[in-house]
Parts: C-alpha cells; structure tokens; sequence
C-alpha cells in the first residue's frame, strides 16, 4: 500500500472512520480505496475469538489453546518459554485470521490484590519487560501483530475506568514505565493500548507526555496507539496527544467530534492525518487473511503443558517430593478434578482441550484409597474464580476457608502431607508450617494437569522462581491501607515496591522474590566483575538433571538473569553485561488532589454511584436485568464445562458493570448505548428528569461509514 497516496485521497469523512474501531474487534476498512480491515483478538496467553454475535463469556467463542497466564510464565525466568508460547498463539492468529493479539500486559504487580496480576509478569520492570518482549517477538515472528498494554500505571481494578494513578515522575520513570519501555525499544511492537485511567489528572487516552512526549520522541515508538475498550474520552483531545486508534470504535459522538474539530479548526489536519497515517501502515504490515494450514493442537496442547512444567515453583519440600510411585495416597481438594487452569475476564479461553490432574492420573493408574489407609496426602487448594479477577480487585489476600480448613484437617492427620496450589497471585499460608511440601502452579494452562503429574512423580524437576514477593500477610504491604479504595490512587510508597520495600526495611516475607527449590543442589560462585561484564559458575551438585537461575543484583535491583540447565555433575558460567545507562534525577514530588464527591454524578462516575438516588436505583437495576438474565441462562445449562464457563462469564460481566462508568459503557458498547444515554443516566440520576429526557431524545448524526457507503 501506498500510505502516502491512498491518505492523500481519503475524504475527512473517511479519516474519522478510519480512526475508529467498528464491529467490536475491527478496524473500519475503506472500501473506495482497497484499504482492508484489520481484525484483532483478545490475548495474551491464548485467543478469545468471539463468535458472530458473542458475548463477553467464552461459551461462543472459537476453541484455542489456553496457554500459562504471565503470572506463571513469568516464574520460569526463561524468554524462551514465552517466544514459544508466541509463535503458537500467532499460529492460531493466522488460522483464524486474527491480524493482532491484545497482549501481552506487563504492568507492574503494586500490589497483590489486584485482581488483573494473572495477567501481569512481575513486580519487576527489568524481568516484565524481558518476558515481555520474548512473548512480543514470537507472535510478531510468524506476521502477527501485539498491543502491548495497560499504558500506564493500571495496577488495580476497582476504579480503573476513572481511576487516578498519582506518582512521581521518578517512580514511573523508574518502575511503571520500564517494562514498556524496554519492550518498545528491543521488540518493536506493532501496537501500545493505553489503559483506562489517569495519570495526575490526565486520562491516558489523552495524555500527551505519556503519548508522544515519553512513548514516541523519547523511546522511538512509530506504531499505532490504541485505546483499551471504551476507554476513550475527549476525541479530538486524543488525537492532539497522540492516541490513533479508539476502540471498539462505532461512537457516533467521536466521529461527530472529529468532523466539528477539523471544520472549525480545533483540530490540526495533521494531527489527524498522523494518526491515519500510523494506522494504514499498520494495517498494511499485518492485514491478511486466514491461514488455511491446519494447526496442530496437540503439538500447542504439549507445549502449554511443557512451559507449565518449566514455570512451577516448589516453595517446600522437607523430602517427601518427588513421589516414589509406591506410596498410599489420599487425594483431596475440588481443583484436582477442577483444575483452576487460567483467570476469569476478558482472557477467558474456550480451550481446545483441558487435562486435569485428575485426568493425568487417571491415564497413569494413580488412585486415591481411604485417608485411614494412606501414608501421603495430596490436597489441591488455591484461589478460585470468585476470589480473583479482571472487574475487581481482591477483598483480602486470603485463600478460601473451606480450603484452609480442608488443609488444617488433614495436616493434622499425622501422614505426610502435599499441597498443590492454584492461583494468579500470592495469598497467605497459615498452614504453611503445618505441611511437608508445597507445589504451586500458578495457572498453567490447559495441560496443566500433565505438568502437575511429572512434577509430583518426578518425571521432571521443578525449576520455577517467584517473579513476586509472597508477604506474611496483607498488613505487611507498603500500600495495603489505601489500595483500591476509592478513585484516587496515590502511590505513596514511590519505588518501594516488592522486594525493593521488604529488603530495604527488613520487613519478614512468606517466600521472597526469586524463591523456588529443586530436586536436585546447586553450588554458585560469587558474582566476578570485568568492566561491564558479570560472570559466575553454575555447578549442578545433586542427582538428578535440573535448571537454576543466576541473578544479578546491583544496588538491590535486578540487572540480569539467565536459566541454565544442567546434568548432575555439570557446570556452566554465565556472563552478564549490563549497559553503562545515564542516571538522571527525576522529580520524586507528586501532588495529591482533594477527594472527590461521589453525588451528583457524571458520566465518569462509578456505575454504582448511580444507586444513591431512586431513579438512578432504577436505572441500575435496569442495565443489571441484562447480565442477571446472563447468569440465569448460564445455570439452565448441563453441569460441565460449557456451563462453567458461562457462569465465570456472567460473573465478570457483574463486575465489570459495576466497576464502569456510563462514559465508558457508552464507548464500548458502540450503538447499543449512545452517549447521549450516558448523559441521560447521570441527569437523571442527580434528579433532573427534563434534562435527563431531553439527552435520552438528542440524535447524534453522523455520515454513513465507508463500508456502508460501499454497500449502499
């Protein structure tokens, strides 16, 4: 394509078209000009591909493959894992047509009740950002572009449509910005989603330095910005800053908007051109269509199960690990039949096949006798879906009762006792103390249950490493009064994030960054130092073939790492050079802004504010009818699989509900609810009935879209 001739033949009308997303994951095509659409799907550790007319649950979706979440990618310390995982997801893309992934998330873990940090790699920025950009090249290796996302400081759930994220340019430079950045600049990705939220004051979606300022003049960044979904707000304002892309688009104010700017001059022709122009060459590096080689979903089923493996993390082991295979076991626990194998949101994958651990040991003869008869205890215990996911963010970090109870009863019984756990971010251990090993898995994909089994039985060695700090308790996190509880989020804790807090003030921790045990023993020399180069010897002392990770850490924070695997006997040094960078001082000063009143609402209010007046009880009620109409329907179905998954659906879109605002309602759901009702909504709400009725009747006229025209 000939970006410069066909935008300079495009009408303005076609400009804002272009500009905007349509048909909920697609960019607008312009027919006239031979211009295509670009179809994109949700990531980043498998493909959610709605099927015509979908919801937002994943029974209508397309099968595919549910690979590990980051939460446990990021475990194994290994890019390689994560480019693999990459060139199989872009596989799938291409099979589907699907021409860019949502994915991957690399914001930073703040703290760990966000209810997202499945779907992040770390409370690093050097380990996000090299996991990251693993997983960026391998999709964008097989012609697949990436959205790289939340940009930027979207670390919790609960007010992230309208949420406010106030931090010093120091602790964003240093911290929240980082694992983009190194993205950007080693990776090259195709795309940047800004997230929901402000940062000191500004929305993302129109905030000039985080967008072009830092993004595009500082790190080089030439492809196209995009907005999360429905995250637009003022669309000429977006423009201006350097936003390209609104999605899913079909707002009729925002083409309205667009066409006013470019009429009376509030918008620059050029700015809008530079964003069609980011645009067409986007679409025409990755616009292709389907794939009709046939994919090989047993080679992708292997390998989730292969990377799931790598990633698992022994946090115990007084010995009773690996099994033998002779031992008398008593299995308990609801996730070893329903294996919690990924999270609950917009990343739900209908997978092409679950193997549970269950399943695993059913196909290798493994049978649970009666606890009085046993001498080992197996209980698979974690968080489940209701205690974490994308809407909201945890209430507590606490595992569920019926689980602690279940391991407190059956520590107690005097047989030696495993736990395996499943979940996306750290949770307390009381029992801790009580058991003789723990093995946990993070969410690890649909194979999961193939993982668990050679892992227990020794088939292979447990080499994962905690990408996160596991505190004591809740109460020792440096954020844990005020995170999450209302729209301003202040960062007071600036850099001292994870384990950059706990070793500084020497605060106890559950298991600390970089924690996880072997079946075998490691001997590592002291870190040399050549110039710029790091280097230290590896020795495997034990029995058995494992993986141990070096790394290195300078001024307390990690500069580098490398995994090595190696055979009993063996050694390996690994050479680390770390870049001489500039240290500029940043500002550390942030400004906290006064609170903000939750009555009278406005459409950038919280859904549930609308609750405050009777009319707007009403008019919540109203929109919930929909999604308890979902949940209804979801349990009319057969016990199963398909009825498990509708349920997480219905459950997400409850909370994704009640954690919107009626702005960003209006932006995702396109024609459904025009902006004019959001206004409506908050008019009414604050008692205005003839204002409310007046915007409910306001027509917003916009030209038919080219591809309308173009079927006209």
């Amino acid at each position: 394509m000939d970006t410069e001739r066909v935008l300079q033949q495009m009408t303005v009308e076609e400009k804002a078209a272009l500009v905007s997303g349509t048909d909920f994951m697609y960019t607008n095509p312009i027919p006239r000009l031979s211009v295509p659409s670009l179809r994109m799907s949700d990531g980043p550790h498998g493909l959610r591909i709605q099927k015509e007319g979908g919801d937002n649950g994943i029974s209508e979706s397309e099968p595919a493959t549910s690979f590990p979440t980051a939460a446990a990618t990021a475990s194994g310390w290994d890019p390689e894992n994560a480019r693999r995982m990459g060139e199989a997801i872009a596989e799938e893309c291409r099979f589907y047509g699907v021409n860019t992934l949502l994915g991957p998330g690399v914001n930073i873990k703040r703290n760990p009740l966000c209810g997202r940090n499945f779907e992040y790699f770390s409370e690093d920025p050097y380990l996000a950002g090299v996991i990251g950009a693993a997983e960026v090249e391998g999709v964008q290796s097989r012609g697949v572009g990436v959205s790289v996302k939340h940009f930027a400081l979207n670390n919790s759930e609960n007010y992230r449509f309208m949420g406010n994220s106030v931090a010093s340019e120091r602790t964003m430079r240093e911290l929240y910005l980082k694992p983009f950045e190194y993205i950007v600049k080693h990776a090259r990705p195709a795309t940047i989603m800004c997230a929901y939220n402000r940062v000191n004051g500004t929305f993302c979606s129109e905030n000039k330095w985080l967008l072009t300022d830092v993004l595009r003049k500082e790190w080089g960044f030439e492809g196209v910005v995009m907005t999360d979904w429905g995250a637009a707000h003022d669309r000429v304002a977006g423009l201006k800053a350097g936003l390209d892309l609104e999605m899913p688009g079909d707002t009729a104010i925002c083409r309205r908007r667009i066409l006013d700017g470019i009429q009376d001059g509030s918008l620059p022709t050029e700015d809008l051109n530079k964003a069609c122009r980011n645009i067409l060459n986007w679409v025409d590096r990755y616009a292709k269509p389907a794939d009709p080689a046939p994919v090989d979903w047993d080679a992708h089923h292997a390998l989730a199960g292969e990377i799931a493996a790598d990633c698992a993390v022994l946090l115990k082991n007084d010995g009773v690990l690996p099994l033998k295979g002779s031992e008398k076991l008593h299995i308990a626990g609801e996730l070893f039949e329903n294996m919690r194998y990924q999270g609950a949101g917009s990343s739900m994958i209908r997978p092409t096949k679950v193997t549970t651990p269950k399943d695993a040991f059913d196909a290798h003869g493994v049978k649970s006798v009666a606890l009085a008869e046993s001498d080992t205890v197996l209980i698979f215990a974690g968080l489940t879906d209701e205690y974490e996911s994308e809407g909201c963010d945890r209430e507590n970090m606490r595992m569920p009762e019926k689980h602690l109870k279940l391991i407190d009863t059956l520590a107690e019984s005097g047989k030696k006792t495993v736990v395996v756990l499943f979940g996306g971010s750290p949770f307390e251990l009381p029992s801790c103390d009580k058991v003789d090993a723990i093995l946990h898995m993070y969410l690890p994909g649909q194979n999961g249950g193939t993982a668990v089994y050679d892992l227990l039985f020794g088939v292979k060695n447990p080499s994962g490493k905690l990408a996160e700090t596991w505190p004591m308790r809740y109460e020792d996190m440096p954020s844990h009064e005020t995170f999450g509880k209302g729209i301003n989020e202040i960062y007071a804790e600036g850099t001292e994030v994870g384990y950059r807090y706990y070793r500084k003030h020497n605060v106890p921790v559950r298991f600390p960054f970089g924690f996880g045990l072997s079946y075998t023993t490691f001997a590592q020399t002291e870190w040399e130092k050549d110039g710029q180069t790091y280097t230290q010897t590896i020795t495997n002392t034990g029995d058995r073939f494992g993986a141990e990770v070096a790394m290195l850490f300078l001024d307390g924070e990690l500069k580098g790492f490398e995994k090595v695997r190696l055979t009993p006997g063996e050694s390996k040094t690994v050479s680390i050079t770390v870049a001489d960078e500039p240290k500029p001082e940043y500002d550390d000063t942030y400004t906290v802004p006064e609170p903000v009143p939750s009555f009278p609402v406005t459409v950038e209010s919280r859904f549930t504010d609308l609750n405050q007046s009777f009319m707007g009880r009403i008019l919540y009620n109203a929109v919930l009818s929909v999604v308890k109409k979902q949940m209804r329907q979801a349990q009319k179905l057969p016990e199963g699989p398909e009825r498990d998954n509708a349920v997480k659906g219905a459950y997400f879109m409850k909370r994704i509900m009640d954690s919107n605002s009626p702005r960003s309602l209006s932006m995702c759901a396109g024609k459904q609810m025009p902006y004019n009702f959001a206004q409506g909504f908050a008019e009414l709400t604050n008692g205005h009935l003839f204002k409310g009725i007046r915007c409910f009747m306001k027509k917003i006229k916009v030209p038919k879209l080219p591809k309308e025209e173009q079927n006209a």
